[in-house]
């Protein structure tokens, strides 16, 4: 996969993810915690389909890409 999918993907389940425990903790249903957790596994699972020789670099150009998703 390339990383210019992964960033944009990996992004978006972060945000989901903590969206989704924050709604919970908040007070919203349990249930809320299910795709929370779902989110945030993803998550990990996409940053981990980076090359480790690229894990600075990625992690990096993965912090823009947050930050432009969240202001989205």
């Amino acid at each position: 996969m390339p990383a210019a999918l992964i960033y944009p993907l990996a992004a978006l389940a972060e945000i989901a993810g903590c969206f989704a425990i924050w709604a919970w903790w908040r007070g919203a249903s349990p249930l809320w915690l299910l795709p929370g957790v779902a989110s945030l596994a993803l998550f990990g699972w996409l940053l981990a389909q980076v090359e480790a020789g690229f894990a600075g670099r990625a992690y990096a150009a993965y912090g823009g890409v947050y930050i432009a998703a969240s202001l989205l």
